[in-house]
């Protein structure tokens, strides 16, 4: 069983949630948890001076996916930052790639899955994750979120991402803050859940 995570990392806060997710994918048994990042639209300069070169070679060695990688898995969980509210960039140009697919039927039924950050701790991480789960309903997916079987969302002894649509971080303004064991603790119980929803969906 093949499940997908495709992302996209600015300076390295969505692909630490990624790789959570992808240790919780690994606890299910015969689920195999495969990384991919979304192409880059920013050329090298403007990355340069946003000052996130150093995290972007940090993650060279994960592959930039294709839309035909799409169909071939069968559950995708999907990390974004937060851009006002919504996807950013490099997501909603990778997902508006997907037409062919679209137009096949190619990701009915499949297990969809959503995590984001933002700068802020109300900076929009609800809304991007439902406004996300849109262009996954066009598809056909099947929407799976981060129940609240998860008690690490209950918490109110710190500040701390996490909601029922799905994992998240607060990276702070300048991104200085990494994700905390508790988000990451989220991340990878909402991998090992699309897993296990997605095996159940097979069997």
């Amino acid at each position: 069983m093949r499940i997908l995570i495709v992302y996209y990392s600015t300076y390295g806060h969505v692909h630490k949630m990624a790789e959570a997710i992808a240790e919780g994918v690994g606890q299910v048994v015969d689920a195999e948890a495969v990384l991919r990042r979304v192409p880059e639209t920013l050329p090298e300069d403007v990355l340069e001076k946003m000052g996130a070169v150093d995290a972007q070679q940090t993650q060279a060695h994960i592959p930039v996916c294709t839309v035909d990688e799409l169909a071939d898995a069968d559950a995708v969980i999907f990390g974004t930052p937060t851009r006002f509210g919504n996807m950013c960039g490099q997501m909603r140009q990778f997902l508006d790639a997907t037409g062919g697919l679209w137009a096949q039927g190619a990701l009915v039924g499949k297990v969809g899955s959503v995590f984001t950050s933002s700068a802020t701790q109300h900076g929009g991480q609800e809304s991007t994750i439902l406004s996300f789960h849109v262009s996954l309903l066009h598809h056909g997916f099947v929407i799976v979120g981060l129940p609240y079987a998860f008690q690490g969302q209950m918490r109110i002894d710190e500040v701390t991402g996490g909601s029922p649509y799905g994992a998240s971080t607060i990276a702070g303004g300048s991104g200085e803050r990494m994700p905390s064991e508790n988000e990451l603790a989220a991340a990878r119980f909402q991998g090992k859940h699309v897993a296990e929803i997605a095996k159940k969906l097979m069997g």
